[in-house]
C-alpha cells in the first residue's frame, strides 16, 4: 500500500511536513482541528504536494529528510524545483569487494 508526504501552508505562513495513506482525509483532520498540534494553532490552508512512495518505512526517512529543510527549501520541492530525490540519501552503492559467491556442489 502506497503512503504520501505531503506539505501542507499554514495561514501563518508555515509549511507542515507528514505523511498518510489518504492525503484528503488527513488534511481534513489538520483542518477541524484533530490533526497534528502544530497545526491545530496555525490553521492548515492548502496542501502544497504530495509524493508517492512505496509503504511507511520509505515515507517515514522521507519525511525526516523534509523536516529538515527550510522553508524555502520546502516551498521548491512543493512547486518543483526540487525533485524529493535530491532531498533523500543516495542508494548505497555496490561493493567492489564483494565476497565470491560459493559455487554449488558437483
Amino acid at each position: 500500500m502506497p503512503w504520501f508526504l505531503y506539505l501542507l501552508e499554514c495561514a501563518d505562513g508555515s509549511v507542515y511536513t507528514g505523511i498518510a495513506v489518504d492525503v484528503e482525509a488527513r488534511f481534513a483532520q489538520h483542518a477541524n482541528g484533530t490533526g497534528a498540534r502544530y497545526t491545530r494553532s496555525r490553521k492548515p490552508v492548502r496542501v502544497l504536494a504530495q509524493f508517492e512512495l512505496a509503504d511507511r518505512a520509505s515515507a517515514l526517512r522521507a519525511e525526516y529528510r523534509v523536516k529538515r529543510l527550510t522553508p524555502r527549501e520546502k516551498r521548491a520541492l512543493a512547486a518543483g524545483e526540487r525533485t524529493l530525490e535530491s532531498v533523500l540519501p543516495a542508494p548505497p552503492e555496490p561493493s567492489d569487494h564483494a565476497e565470491p559467491e560459493a559455487e554449488a556442489p558437483a
